[in-house]
């Protein structure tokens, strides 16, 4: 099944809303912008909603995510892979026992899951090194929306200046817990921002505006005009969720966070006055999986 000349490296996400394992390809010797996606699976395990309401996972979705885990790990071992990371964000942080559950899960599967901060997190998707893509000229804002925190990295010329994450996330919007003191931090520094950079562009990440970029379906240009997303966003909350799913496909799991994704990038884009987001489809995996590449290159430029 697999190529011998190909290497194979995995990243594992244990998101807020769902855990996800990417395994991506290269060529030994090739550049990291050959890497290419082999893998993609996501498991919506929801690991949020009890997390922000109770402030703990429960038995029975720990068996759940034990039983993810091991799968992913047959199956990075089916694709021989090279390396990989596994990292856990906002529910795993916030969890009184997700600490006992990594140990676990490290015993019982191998699987060394790691539970990193905002920061970190932050610092893995400037990593899947979305400033090659832009190029170095400009300002630019990363936004990433998951079911627990928003990430928002600052670029400008192509260096990454600062990352800030804020307890703000689909899973949370919906459970009713977003602090109002979460969205003040958010609107001050987001001021801020618009006041030092008047300019700003903004980058969109995660599988929620990924959907809604698709939903206008006319051209292939990784560009949502915010017009365009207010029009989608008035027409989804409207909307039942079985009618979201029935009419636009949605996974049932999609099919209700993707309304409060739309609100929060929504009111993102109106404080720093941006007209359009950027939606390239990249993400704290691919991040993830492109410091394993360099890592690789490394170290065997020094066993040369």
């Amino acid at each position: 099944m697999m190529q011998n000349n190909k290497l194979n490296f995995a990243a594992i996400d244990v998101g807020s809303n769902a855990v996800r394992l990417l395994i991506k390809s290269v060529n030994a010797g090739d550049p990291p912008e050959r890497l290419t996606k082999t893998v993609l699976l996501r498991v919506p395990l929801r690991l949020g909603e009890e997390v922000f309401s109770v402030g703990e996972i429960s038995a029975s979705k720990k068996n759940q995510l034990l039983r993810t885990v091991k799968a992913f790990r047959q199956l990075m071992k089916v694709y021989d892979v090279e390396s990989y990371r596994a990292c856990a964000t906002s529910a795993m942080r916030d969890a009184a026992n997700g600490e006992k559950i990594v140990r676990e899960i490290h015993n019982k599967t191998g699987i060394k899951l790691e539970i990193i901060d905002g920061q970190e997190e932050a610092r893995m998707i400037y990593d899947s090194h979305i400033a090659d893509l832009l190029g170095h000229d400009g300002h630019y804002i990363y936004v990433d929306v998951g079911g627990g925190s928003t990430e928002i990295s600052l670029i400008s010329q192509g260096n990454l200046v600062c990352s800030e994450s804020y307890n703000i996330g689909t899973v949370r919007l919906l459970g009713g817990t977003v602090k109002k003191e979460d969205w003040e931090t958010l609107h001050r520094d987001l001021s801020e921002l618009s006041a030092d950079y008047p300019v700003l562009k903004i980058i969109g990440s995660g599988g929620n505006i990924g959907k809604l970029y698709r939903l206008k379906g006319d051209k292939d240009d990784n560009c949502l005009k915010v017009s365009d997303l207010e029009k989608f966003y008035e027409e989804l909350k409207e909307m039942s969720v079985e009618d979201r799913i029935r009419k636009y496909r949605f996974n049932p799991d999609r099919a209700d966070v993707i309304v409060p994704a739309a609100e929060i990038f929504l009111d993102i884009a109106h404080r720093v006055h941006a007209e359009a987001i950027w939606v390239p489809a990249i993400g704290i995996s691919d991040g993830i999986i492109h410091a394993l590449y360099m890592k690789y290159l490394a170290e065997e430029e020094c066993e040369d």
